[in-house]
């Protein structure tokens, strides 16, 4: 029953001109596959558990990033901005998760 109110939502925002991904969709990258991975699963997690609130799911990114890959990761949620960075060889990630919240993370030291 769900499955058709899921459906018929998305084939009126298809009609409507504007897709709204319910996945992750992955921008750019230049890490590695499984750095990839977690990290693009680590956005997730962020972002579903801090819905409402980019500050803290970018708190929560970084201090996990910070732990697990180092030191010098910085993140930023949010829509409708654009950016230009530089970072470290192999150490971006740039995604879109729920439609149109962007994930920007790297490393620079």
């Amino acid at each position: 029953m769900a499955e058709g109110a899921e459906v018929k939502k998305e084939e009126a925002q298809a009609d409507s001109g504007r897709r709204i991904h319910t996945y992750p969709l992955i921008r750019h990258s230049d890490m590695n596959e499984e750095m990839r991975t977690e990290s693009m699963e680590l956005c997730v997690t962020a972002c579903e558990k801090f819905a409402n609130n980019n500050e803290n799911a970018a708190k929560m990114i970084k201090e996990a990033m910070d732990k697990r890959f180092g030191a010098s990761w910085h993140v930023i949620v949010g829509e409708g901005y654009g950016f230009e960075v530089t970072h470290e060889v192999k150490n971006l990630l740039y995604m879109f998760f729920g439609g149109n919240m962007g994930i920007c993370v790297w490393k620079c030291a």
